[in-house]
C-alpha cells in the first residue's frame, strides 16, 4: 500500500508512475478524505481541550462549593460531539484505507516501460539447448508413457488440473523439494519455515492478494484461504513486530502446497503441469532495509538460478515491463526456463519463477517495521519474494529436457536425491 502522505507530496511522480502501470490515478477522494480528516481532528483536539478547561473548573467549582449543573450539562453535548467525530474519523480513515488498498506499486525507475510482455527486457541466458534426433515430447505425454504421472486418477478423484504422481515419479517430486530446501538452507543461508497452508483475510491483504485477486483463491467455509503461495505466511511471519536492523535482512525460505483456482485461464494450459489448481513450490522470502533491498533482490534471483544451473536445465532471466508486472511489484525478473517439447516440439521458455521486490508495499499492508540501528523513528522493512522453484514445472523441464527415445535421465545433482540416474517404462 503507497502512502497517503509520499501521495499527496508528490502527486505528478506517482500518478506518472501508475500510469506505466496502465492505472490512472484519480486523486480526488484522497483529497477529500484527508481534508476531512484534518478538519475533523482539529475539531476533536479543540473539544477535548475544552473538556480538560471545563473538568478543571468542576474541580474549582466544587471546592468553592459552586453549582456545576451548568458545567455537567455543557460536557454532556461536547461528549457526545466527540464520541461523533471520532466514529466518523475512523469511517475516513478506513475508506482512505479502502481505497488505498486498491492502487497498485509504483514501479521502480530500471524497469522498461511497455503495456505487454513484447516490452519485457532479456537479461541473459545460461545454459545449451538440447537437441534430439526425434521430436521431443512434451513433459506430460513423457510421464503417463512412463506410468510416473497420471492425469485422468487425478481428474476422477478432483476434476481437471490435478495430477497423481506414481511411483518412482512421487519420489521425483519430493525428490526435487528436498534438494532445493538443502541447497538454499545449506548453501544460500536461508531458514526453512514450515507455515500453515491457510491464512486469514488480513494476512492475504497484506501481500496484496485481497481484495483484488480473491477470485483466484479457494476460501473454506469458516473464512480462512487455502494459500496460493508460501509468500503468504512468510511476508505475514513478522506481521505488527518491529526487527531490529542488525537481524536484516532475514531469508527465509519454505515449501508448501499451494492452491489457485486459476480464474480466467479458460483454455490455457489444460494438460499438464503448468496451470494445475494444486502444485508444490519451494519459496524465497527476504525482510531487507531500503538501503539493501536491491541488492538483496540480485541475490536472491542468483539464489533461484542456481538451482536451474545445477539441475543443467537451460533457461534465461527477464526484466518484466510496466505492464507484465504484479500488482504489488516494484520491480519483477522472470527465470524462465526452456521446454522443448513446447510449440509441437519446436520449444518455447516458460516461466519457472518471478523474483520480486515490492519495496515497503507489503511492509505498510502488515506493519513491518525495524528499528535503525543508530536511533531514529522506525521505518517500513522491504519485502522480496520468488520462487526457488516452482516444483511442478522443474519436473517438467527434467521430463523435456532430459528425454531419450527410452526414457528420461535423471540430472546428477538429483541422483543422490533419487538413487537412480535414469527412468525407463
Amino acid at each position: 500500500m503507497l502512502d497517503l502522505k509520499f501521495v499527496l507530496e508528490n502527486l505528478s511522480q506517482v500518478r506518472e508512475g501508475l500510469k506505466k502501470k496502465q492505472f490512472d490515478l484519480d486523486p480526488s477522494p484522497l483529497k477529500k478524505g484527508d481534508q476531512e480528516r484534518k478538519r475533523l481532528q482539529k475539531e476533536h483536539d479543540e473539544l477535548r481541550y475544552q473538556q480538560n478547561q471545563v473538568s478543571q473548573e468542576i474541580q474549582k467549582r466544587k471546592k468553592e462549593g459552586k453549582s456545576i449543573d451548568d458545567l455537567l450539562t455543557r460536557m454532556e453535548g461536547v461528549a457526545r460531539r466527540v464520541k461523533e467525530i471520532s466514529s466518523r474519523m475512523s469511517a475516513v480513515e478506513t475508506e482512505i484505507q479502502d481505497f488505498l488498498l486498491k492502487v497498485p506499486n509504483i514501479p521502480h525507475p530500471s524497469v522498461p516501460v511497455g503495456p505487454d510482455p513484447k516490452s519485457n527486457r532479456e537479461v541473459r541466458c545460461w545454459g545449451k539447448i538440447p537437441r534430439f534426433s526425434f521430436s521431443p515430447r512434451e513433459h506430460w505425454q513423457i510421464g503417463e508413457a512412463l506410468g510416473i504421472m497420471d492425469f485422468t486418477a487425478a481428474s476422477r478423484i478432483a476434476g481437471s488440473r490435478f495430477v497423481v504422481y506414481k511411483g518412482i515419479g512421487a519420489r521425483l517430486e519430493r525428490a526435487l523439494i528436498n534438494f532445493m530446501l538443502d541447497l538454499h538452507t545449506k548453501g544460500h543461508g536461508y531458514t526453512e519455515i514450515w507455515p500453515p497452508a491457510m491464512a486469514n483475510t488480513r494476512s492475504l491483504t497484506g501481500t496484496a492478494n485481497l481484495p483484488k485477486f480473491e477470485a483466484d483463491l479457494y476460501k473454506t467455509t469458516d473464512g480462512l484461504y487455502l494459500i496460493p503461495t508460501a509468500e503468504v505466511p512468510l511476508t505475514n511471519l513478522y506481521q505488527d513486530e518491529m526487527i531490529p536492523e542488525e537481524n536484516l535482512p532475514l531469508s527465509l525460505t519454505a515449501y508448501t502446497a499451494c492452491f489457485r483456482s486459476e480464474a480466467g485461464s479458460a483454455g490455457k494450459d489444460t494438460q499438464g503441469l503448468i496451470r494445475q489448481h494444486q502444485f508444490d513450490k519451494v519459496e524465497l522470502m527476504k525482510f531487507a532495509t531500503p538501503d539493501s533491498s536491491y541488492d538483496e533482490l540480485e541475490k536472491l534471483l542468483s539464489d533461484a538460478e542456481k538451482v536451474l544451473q545445477l539441475l543443467e536445465i537451460p533457461y534465461r532471466v527477464v526484466t518484466l515491463c510496466t505492464g507484465d508486472m504484479s500488482f504489488a511489484s516494484a520491480k519483477t525478473y522472470d527465470i524462465e526456463v526452456w521446454l522443448p517439447g513446447q510449440n509441437g516440439g519446436k520449444g518455447a521458455y516458460r516461466e519457472i519463477s518471478s523474483c520480486s521486490n515490492f519495496e515497503d508495499f507489503q511492509a505498510r499492508r502488515v506493519n513491518t517495521r525495524f528499528r535503525p540501528k543508530g536511533g531514529g523513528k522506525p521505518r517500513f522493512v522491504h519485502t522480496l519474494n520468488g520462487s526457488g522453484l516452482a516444483v511442478g514445472r522443474t519436473y517438467a523441464a527434467i521430463l523435456e529436457n532430459f528425454q531419450d527415445e527410452r526414457g528420461v535421465r535423471i540430472p546428477k545433482a538429483l541422483q543422490p536425491y533419487l538413487g537412480v540416474d535414469a527412468i525407463f517404462p
